[in-house]
Order: C-alpha cells, then structure tokens, then sequence
C-alpha cells in the first residue's frame, strides 16, 4: 500500500462529501486556531484540507484520525468548507483499503462487534436491559407515548447505567407512558459512521429503523446526543422522520407541564460542559441550564470555553474507542476549567464526556474535589 492515496479515489470521495467546495479553502488559518488538538499539540487540519482537496492526502498516517467531528471549525470558517465531511471521506478510503495506525485499531474492533452483537462495547446483546432489571420499566409496545432509546453506553457501562437507571426513575415518577426494546435496540450508528465505516452505520440504521416502524414508534427519547444527532440529522436519509426528544428537552418538558416537581434541595455549585453533538452540532444550549436553575439551592457557574465555544472532551469521530495519551486529553482541559470557577459538580449529558471525564478525574487527582454528573443524576437528587 502506498503512503499517499491514489489521486483518483480521493478526489471522487472528496467531490461526493461536497464538491469543490473543499478547493475554497484559501488558507487563512481559522480552523487551526480554534481546533482543540492545537491546545495539547501541533495539528493543521488546514494543512489536510489542502492535501485532498488535490488528492494528495497520505491514509497510513494519525493525523486523519485525529478530528473528534466537534464541529468548531466548520462553524469559524468564512468559506463554507466543511471540514467534518472532507475528514470522514478520508476516513471511508483507509478503510476500504484496510489501512489503519496501530491507535485505530480498537475502532476497528468495535466495528466488528457491532455487525454481530450491536453494540461496540463487546457486550452480550441478551444483556443490554440488564440495568433495568430493577426498575418497573417495561418491553416498548405500540400506542406507548415514548420509547427511551437507551444506548449502548447507558444499557452497558456501570458508572453510566447509573443515568439510565436516573432517567427512568424520573420518568416514572412523573408517569410517563414509556417503554425500552431491550434486546431488540440497537446502536445508533453515528460514531462508527464517522470513522469511515459506512456500511455498518448503513446496517444498523436500517434495523433500527425496521424495528421502530413494526413497534409503531412515534416518539423517541434519547439519552445521547449522538442518537439524537443521527435520528434527527442522518436517519431521514432513508426516508423516514421520527419525533426525537433529547433528554434534557424532555425534562423540561415535564418541569412546564407541572409533571415533574423539584422538591428537594442541591446545595452545589455546579458548572455546566455543552457536548459537541449536542450544542453546536444541534443547537441545544439553554434547556439544560434552564433545569438546572430550577433546581433549589443550586448555583449554576459558567466556564470559560462554553456554549457555541464549549471545548470538546476528546470522544467524537470515534476517538471514544481510540487511545489518546494522557498529555494529549482535552478532557484534562476542561476538569482544569470546572476547578478553576470553583465548581463542586461538572455537568453534562453526554456518555462520552461523563466517561472522559471521569478518566480525567483520577489522572489530576481531583475526585474528592470534583463530582462528574449526568443531568439526570441531579434531577433525580432534586426530586
């Protein structure tokens, strides 16, 4: 295999993500300054627009890998370049050429257990409703007001069942109509989509889809912004729609409609981390603070880098399953920033990020100081 990418594979990949656009790129430099990488090492992804948009990016090496798709530098860029995209094609030609650094190959892995067990953790399907083994939730049926798409890190993860235990407690106690598939959910596909491997994104979203349309599914919630992202953004490609409610929205649904009631009391400072898929990507910034202001005793904190400039924890594109070295976590970078504004609790409503997070915790010693929360968690609490 040689270390550049025949000129011809490149080029149609790069004029099937969006054409000459990538030509437009006329260097000015403002996707390299607002990248995150660049706050840990030196990266261009300037430098990589450059090199496909004329087919002369090499795919043996890190660099196409290193994109977390946290969308910041297609929102700076005076040109219309979609940088996310151009990242992803590359991605699709190493794959079909089987050409992978040794720091790929875990997503390579969780490819494969995706086709067989549908889902990257290498976990038994059979025990996906594990977590809810506990709890009075039910097998979704038709006619059933909402499915909780659970996702394979809550169905699966121990710290991060603990949200999805969290969600459904506060759904039932708010009697929501809701049930789970169980065995029958699948991962949504978005992540491994992004590092390149399109035909297994392409299987899973359409037995997702299958099994919403023979359930009779009308409403989805969802847990992880990247669900949402691709139920909402990338599953109409197959001519569907359904109505996707992130969790957060949700909440605060019930919240207005005096279904849910806030009783208790959090007496914290807490500081809030917007995950990429589901701020910039998605637009969803205020209903998670407006819940956590309505939590009595809680005071909400910013940190620098929030919102449209939320810094990204490190997960996306597929590098949730792709080691970074510790020097190298972004993660590190925004734990640093929760202390610094003197929080007690860290935020979000990402798995990803929770996970990073936590990492992030035990390598700055910091677990005593700093508590990692799902929004949910803090709801729950505050019931």
């Amino acid at each position: 295999m040689e270390a550049v990418a025949p000129f011809k594979e490149v080029i149609v990949e790069v004029k099937e993500a969006g054409g000459e656009v990538f030509k437009l790129c006329y260097e000015c430099g403002k996707c390299d300054v607002v990248c995150p990488w660049n706050r840990v090492r030196k990266f261009s992804i300037r430098k990589i627009i450059r090199e496909a948009a004329f087919g002369l990016t090499e795919i043996e090496g890190e660099d196409i890998w290193r994109c977390t798709t946290c969308g910041t530098c297609p929102q700076e860029c005076p040109r219309g370049v979609d940088q996310i995209d151009l990242g992803v094609s590359l991605r699709r030609i190493a794959t079909k050429y089987g050409v992978f650094p040794t720091s790929v190959r875990p997503a390579r892995a969780a490819a494969g257990t995706l086709r067989t067990d549908g889902n990257p953790l290498n976990e038994d399907r059979e025990k996906r409703a594990d977590w809810a083994s506990d709890l009075s939730v039910k097998p979704f049926a038709e006619g059933m007001d909402v499915l909780y798409f659970v996702g394979c890190y809550y169905s699966y993860d121990p710290r991060l069942r603990k949200a999805a235990v969290a969600t459904a407690k506060i759904l039932n106690k708010a009697g929501v109509d809701f049930g789970i598939l169980g065995t029958k959910e699948n991962c949504c596909g978005e992540s491994i989509r992004k590092t390149g491997a399109e035909d297994v994104f392409k299987a899973l979203a359409k037995e997702n889809i299958k099994t919403f349309i023979d359930h009779g599914v009308k409403r989805v919630l969802v847990s992880s912004p990247h669900c949402y992202h691709t139920f909402v953004n990338e599953y109409p490609e197959f001519m569907v729609n359904f109505e996707v409610v992130h969790v957060s929205q949700f909440l605060l649904e019930l919240i207005n409609e005096g279904r849910l009631e806030l009783t208790g009391s959090y007496e914290k400072k807490v500081t809030y981390h917007d995950p990429c898929y589901l701020g910039r990507h998605n637009r969803i910034y205020d209903e998670p603070r407006e819940i956590l202001k309505r939590v009595p005793g809680l005071e909400l904190i910013e940190m620098p880098d929030c919102r449209e400039k939320s810094l990204c924890c490190g997960g996306g594109g597929g590098r949730i399953w792709m080691e970074t070295p510790k020097d190298d976590r972004f993660s590190n970078l925004r734990v640093e920033q929760a202390q610094a504004v003197d929080a007690e609790v860290l935020a979000t409503s990402c798995p990803y990020c929770i996970s990073n997070f936590e990492e992030s915790r035990l390598t700055l010693d910091c677990e005593e100081t700093l508590e990692v929360k799902d929004l949910t968690e803090i709801i729950q609490e505050a019931l």
